[in-house]
């Protein structure tokens, strides 16, 4: 393949990138983030967090195993596009289906390779997250720049959450409309909010032995109340947790009564609804390497994360319990009621890309469900 198209990049504080294009071509507007990860790009591409989003790999090389259908963490990538200092078409992998380029072709989104994503990402911790384009056709510096300003991003969740309630069994996605459906012999209910949800996470609570329906991020309590379920998940997924209203609502109504485990935007939906804040971040917590302290045992956890909001847990009440920082800044990293069956997690607890010591968090769920059953 050869990397002759002429790409661009500019940030909102006018600053100026000159790259080779991959993949699509065309033009896209987002948020620019960087992820330290060192592998796991087809996680990353598939991780519905990442909606309205630029990506920059902090890691030089990108693209040398290509792209393996089996790791897809979501139907399809959300993300705006992919930013990498050096792209390597010549894939090594028994396991690949295709190369990167052709499957952000397919996909429709942009990479540019050939940016200097040191200095990049420099700025971006500097300065903070900001809007950006990329363009393949318009180089013309200052359409650019104005079509930046007149972005703007709407409720993000709405684009990645799932259209209709459906089931998930060891056949993957099904159509089953009530947990007495069920032939799996799974022992508890599970109900997930589906925010932008990992195909990862209904993987790891099918596993634990958990019947599934997935139900669309506007469903009301009252009709996740009437499946009958064992427990509530509260899925990760992208953008601002205050803008999701609906969402915090729902969760202030079942809190208290039944047990939940709200991860990522599900743990920030989840300190709203029991009367906390939520803060955007300077420039987010995005990689595989970013360590957690856990507060009741005192043990360290290096953690996969993905997002940009965090809870302010000085805003929550004396009946919630800090339960993991982030060493890096000292930000929550996780909560827990002291006197009901719900807690959650910012970082990803399940086992996609990263380490994988934290199944306790599905036990301590999955207790919760047996005490309560």
């Amino acid at each position: 393949m050869e990397l002759n198209l002429k790409a661009k990049l500019v940030l909102e504080n006018g600053l100026l990138f000159e790259g080779e294009g991959f993949g699509a071509t065309g033009e896209s507007i987002g948020e620019i983030v960087f992820n330290t990860s060192l592998s796991g790009y087809l996680e990353i591409l598939t991780d519905s967090s990442y909606c309205g989003q630029m990506v920059v790999m902090t890691y030089p090389i990108i693209g040398n195993y290509g792209i393996s259908f089996e790791d897809y963490d979501a139907e399809r990538p959300y993300l705006n596009g992919l930013i990498v200092k050096e792209y390597f078409d010549a894939y090594s992998n028994w396991r690949a289906d295709e190369s990167l380029s052709d499957y952000l072709k397919k996909q429709n989104i942009i990479g540019v390779q050939g940016i200097d994503t040191r200095m990049l990402t420099r700025v971006i911790r500097d300065k903070g997250s900001m809007k950006s384009i990329i363009s393949t056709s318009d180089k013309d510096d200052n359409s650019l720049k104005n079509k930046i300003l007149n972005f703007k991003e709407t409720d993000l969740v709405q684009k990645v959450t799932a259209k209709n309630q459906y089931s998930w069994s060891k056949n993957g996605k099904g159509s089953l409309k009530s947990f007495d459906e069920f032939t799996d012999g799974n022992l508890y209910n599970v109900v997930v909010y589906d925010f932008g949800v990992k195909i990862s996470f209904l993987k790891k609570l099918f596993d634990c032995k958990c019947n599934l329906i997935v139900v669309p991020a506007n469903t009301t309590s009252e009709d996740v109340l009437a499946l009958q379920p064992d427990g509530i998940f509260l899925s990760n997924g992208p953008g601002d947790p205050a803008s999701v209203k609906y969402a915090i609502e729902n969760v202030k109504k079942i809190v208290s009564k039944k047990p939940i485990f709200g991860v990522s935007l599900g743990h920030q939906i989840l300190s709203l609804a029991l009367g906390g804040k939520t803060y955007k971040l300077k420039f987010g917590h995005r990689g595989g390497n970013q360590p957690v302290k856990n507060l009741i045992d005192n043990s360290i956890e290096i953690t996969t994360q993905n997002h940009g909001f965090a809870t302010d847990f000085n805003s929550l009440k004396n009946d919630v319990e800090l339960t993991h920082i982030n060493l890096n800044d000292q930000t929550a990293e996780g909560i827990k009621h002291k006197s009901l069956p719900v807690f959650g997690v910012q970082y990803y607890p399940e086992l996609s890309s990263g380490s994988r010591n934290r199944d306790y968090l599905f036990d301590d769920f999955i207790e919760f469900m047996k005490q309560h059953k």
